[in-house]
């Protein structure tokens, strides 16, 4: 499968070249710098990143490119283009002031291949603060803008090219094109990774890999683990054995309403009720990471329990998509945690199966996508990621059965209001969290001290970064009524109106 490598030097960027390469049809992944693939004939060009760093940084990404530059097309983007000009001969300062927002790139070589069909001046995003102030003799400008001279050089007798500022992002109007110019016209991709390739391929790998092996797989309603359910059954069949694992901080209904979409996409599944166990279990905790720890510890002794049950397992089946694969080997290793990750841990070696992982090369939107090519329903695709933990991670403090009562009645009438609304399908992600705070209110000419709740909604593409949705005031107001109308035990709505970062889009 032909692909291109991006090494990544930190950039908050980089998954984002990378979406922006995988959206042309073609296949790419990120390595770290100082732990590039071995180049095959698969890989037909490489893009180096940005970085937090300055190439004149003593600690600053200095990777071995012997094997790559005038061998491979090799694209440098911000960092990687002052590394290009820093490591051969050329020089790069502090910029007389940090050159970040939008620019205007003059194009002065039309008919150079990365420039092609870029109008010009056109519209591109700078986040640098050195610039490049003298470049090698072979390497020729082919565009700059009023404060960067050197905004995209190309070096004579090699497929090298190098640019200044960020195609990725979407202020930079042409990027796309720019990346197409690179990716299609100068490596020379066919643009033949599609859902539906991809199907195709893993279905026929899994077949391979798997044979007549079982495979035990734990479902929680979510894309990623229906997703990768269905493919492994369309490779499989009935040697696929799920556990769907109600843990009492599922949505109001959630448990019985997926245990029956599930059996009409007809997946092996077993449903088993242990709400018990994890509510007793958090009884008396507050701290967000002991919680999440505890229901973590639950899950995988309470799936373990049940795939026991089930002889000659020989697999554990994960919905890991790409985003953990690469936090898991980042430049500067894992990323400093600040919260456990929703994913549970664990289970592989406690179980002592082999892990199979058919999504850890997709997106989340690249996983929707083959969700669709294989028939699953818009319903089920379309959901709302939800995090592992549950409703326990939106109630602050305590977990207690009344608390998860409340939150899942004030959910459902917020999550019906929004698909009421036409809203739902506009927004990433929507939950409410039931606040530590009683407030006074008056009902019917009554005091009240009562709860606070708290609606969050947000628009992402990943996850990676958020922002807060503006939900018409109308909205807002009809919901807030309803709330406080029916669901007994709360008396004020509040709206979070906080981007990511600097908050997270959950509360714990």
């Amino acid at each position: 499968m032909e692909k291109i490598i991006i090494l990544d030097f930190g950039s908050q960027y980089t998954q984002l070249i990378a979406r922006r390469v995988r959206e042309l049809n073609v296949y790419c992944e990120i390595h770290p710098f100082n732990k590039i693939p071995e180049l095959d004939a698969s890989v037909r060009g490489v893009i180096l990143s940005g970085s937090p760093y300055s190439v004149r940084d003593a600690q600053a990404p200095n990777p071995d490119l012997s094997a790559i530059k005038g061998k491979l097309p090799l694209l440098g983007v911000c960092y990687g283009a002052q590394y290009l000009a820093h490591a051969y001969g050329g020089e790069v300062q502090p910029a007389p002031s940090r050159e970040y927002g939008r620019a205007m790139l003059t194009v002065s070589d039309p008919e150079d291949a990365l420039m092609k069909g870029l109008p010009s001046p056109t519209q591109v995003w700078m986040s640098h603060g050195d610039t490049i102030t003298r470049v090698p003799e072979n390497y020729r400008l082919i565009a700059s803008t009023e404060d960067v001279k050197v905004a995209a050089y190309h070096i004579d007798g090699e497929q090298t090219w190098a640019i200044q500022f960020h195609p990725e992002v979407y202020h930079s109007t042409d990027g796309t094109q720019l990346l197409k110019n690179f990716v299609v016209g100068i490596c020379g991709c066919s643009q033949s990774w599609t859902s539906e390739s991809f199907v195709e391929a893993t279905v026929r790998e899994l077949r391979e890999k798997l044979g007549d092996d079982k495979v035990v797989l734990g479902l929680s309603g979510g894309v990623d683990s229906s997703v990768a359910a269905v493919l492994l059954h369309r490779a499989i069949g009935q040697n696929l054995y799920c556990i769907f694992v109600d843990s009492g901080l599922l949505r109001k209904n959630e448990f019985e309403e997926v245990l029956e979409s599930y059996k009409n996409m007809g997946l092996n599944v077993k449903g088993v009720k242990a709400s018990a166990k994890f509510l007793g279990d958090l009884a008396g905790v507050t701290d967000p990471e002991r919680k999440r720890k505890i229901i973590g510890r639950d899950f995988v002794e309470v799936f373990n329990e049940e795939a026991q049950q089930l002889s000659d397992v020989r697999w554990l089946a994960q919905g890991t998509i790409y985003p953990d694969v690469i936090e898991s080997c980042s430049v500067n290793g894992p990323s400093a945690t600040i919260k456990s990750h929703h994913n549970v841990g664990g289970l592989p070696e406690k179980m002592n199966l082999r892990v199979v992982e058919p999504l850890r090369l997709l997106f989340k939107d690249e996983v929707r996508r083959v969700g669709r090519s294989l028939g699953i329903s818009e319903q089920l695709i379309g959901r709302h990621p939800f995090p592992g933990p549950g409703l326990a991670i939106r109630i602050l403090g305590e977990v207690t059965p009344e608390k998860v009562e409340i939150l899942q009645n004030v959910d459902k009438i917020y999550i019906d209001s929004l698909r009421a609304a036409g809203l739902y399908d506009q927004v990433w992600q929507a939950g409410a969290i039931l606040l530590p705070v009683q407030s006074v209110g008056v009902m019917g000419d009554e005091r009240t001290y009562e709860r606070c709740v708290a609606l969050r909604a947000v628009t992402s593409t990943d996850g990676m970064t958020a922002d807060w949705v503006h939900l018409p005031y109308e909205f807002l107001a009809d919901l807030s009524n309803e709330i406080i109308n029916k669901v007994r035990g709360v008396n004020r709505v509040v709206y979070d109106i906080s981007s990511k970062p600097p908050a997270t889009i959950e509360w714990e």
